[in-house]
């Protein structure tokens, strides 16, 4: 791990070492959340995952990227060589993550569906997550997620985009009172 990402996981409290004492047991065939690592890590998934907008399909893809951070539902990245371009609008804007830099978003427009900010990608990821390139994230509030058929529900709050499955076991945050996990 470099300086960077040392001191960017200094910062935390829960880095998937061990579960916090509130966190749920996982039944067969579950991950928790908090056994995600900090800094996340980037991991393949070959699960088909099928993205709409309204009635227009954008993507459909077996060659995902989750990303797994402690305390978050995974991110899934979606490589654009699998998606209707076209569907992908810059918008303005841009956020940054200590660990992959600097994202920018995207609208997502489809048939007569216009969906503002609904998508963001890394155009030069950090050091350790170069395999985002070329990739794109979607929220799923905004869009109807599938993987492997099962629906996506989206992460609580607004502003992290994790893709909330039956596998999946918290709590994580994005809700109220969760800013520090």
């Amino acid at each position: 791990m470099n300086d960077r990402l040392r001191r960017a996981a200094a910062l935390w409290t829960w880095t998937g070492q061990a579960r916090p004492p509130f966190a749920l047991p996982t039944g067969e065939g579950q991950e928790s959340v908090w056994d995600y690592p900090r800094p996340p890590r980037v991991v393949a998934d070959s699960r088909e995952v099928i993205v709409r907008v309204g009635v227009v399909e954008i993507l459909r893809t077996r060659k995902a990227l989750r990303l797994l951070e402690t305390a978050s539902p995974p991110s899934f990245y979606l490589p654009f060589t699998d998606a209707l371009r076209a569907a992908f609008v810059p918008a303005s804007g841009s956020s940054h993550c200590e660990w992959k830099g600097a994202a920018r978003y995207w609208t997502l427009v489809a048939g007569n569906v216009r969906l503002e900010r609904a998508a963001w990608s890394y155009d030069v990821p950090l050091d350790g997550y170069e395999s985002l390139r070329d990739h794109v994230a979607l929220y799923p509030t905004h869009a109807e997620c599938l993987i492997d058929g099962e629906r996506v529900r989206p992460q609580d709050g607004g502003f992290y985009g994790g893709w909330v499955t039956a596998e999946i076991v918290g709590p994580w945050k994005g809700g109220p009172a969760t800013g520090g996990w």
